[in-house]
């Protein structure tokens, strides 16, 4: 089988110990990244990593974060299918979840290299021994949080797109699949209770968390709007 050819991060060990600006060089460009630079991050970090269980909302409240903060979104699962050529569910249907898994890891790596912006990652991607934990310094991780019923009725109303909860009991599969990923997801930086909140809500909410972050800073973040 072939895997499509995603360059590796070079990863580093380390974990969230305050502010740190990224400041693009004298031309205004960023190196390694692919999009120009607002005077430097307005926020002490390089990237926003929403993790959680699917149907917690990490792609409508990351589009409308990385709106607000005027970054780029990108979603695990999105960039996957893009360069497999197939939706996930045919991915897991003709290929299995483990060439899903090996995809998922490279694409992964890749987009956390990129700067100024908020990623949506796939609700498994957390869970491998080490992955939270070698996020680095520059990149902070938020879980949203949902209950399984709640997930379970989000993700119905998308229609069969879910290959790990088909079965006749998805609500039991959903929480057997939580159980095993909650000690992943809890690594974390911070959580933020996604069950009755909207996107926006959520990405104010998020915003305010930022500023605590980086209250250092002479300049805070604009309010949300």
């Amino acid at each position: 089988r072939r895997i499509p050819r995603v360059p590796r991060a070079a990863w580093v060990r380390g974990t969230v110990t305050g502010p740190s600006i990224f400041r693009p060089d004298a031309s205004g460009a960023q190196s390694g990244g692919s999009k120009p630079s607002h005077e430097g991050s307005l926020v002490p970090f390089e990237r926003i990593l929403l993790v959680g269980f699917m149907g917690s909302g990490k792609t409508q409240v990351g589009l409308a974060l990385a709106k607000a903060l005027s970054w780029l979104f990108r979603d695990f699962d999105q960039e996957i299918g893009a360069r497999v050529g197939l939706p996930i569910p045919e991915i897991f249907r003709q290929h299995g979840e483990g060439f899903f898994r090996e995809v998922e890891e490279r694409v992964g790596a890749e987009l956390l290299l990129e700067r100024e912006v908020v990623l949506a990652s796939g609700g498994g991607w957390p869970a491998a021994v080490g992955r939270m934990e070698g996020l680095g310094p520059l990149t902070f991780s938020i879980w949203l949080q949902v209950t399984v019923e709640e997930a379970v009725r989000r993700v119905g109303e998308e229609g069969p797109t879910r290959p790990l909860l088909a079965g006749a009991d998805p609500v039991s599969r959903a929480r057997a699949l939580l159980k095993e990923r909650e000690p992943y997801y809890g690594k974390a930086h911070a959580a933020i209770d996604a069950t009755d909140s909207g996107p926006e809500e959520l990405a104010g909410r998020i915003k305010i968390l930022l500023n605590e972050r980086g209250r250092e800073l002479i300049r805070p973040l604009p309010p949300y709007k």
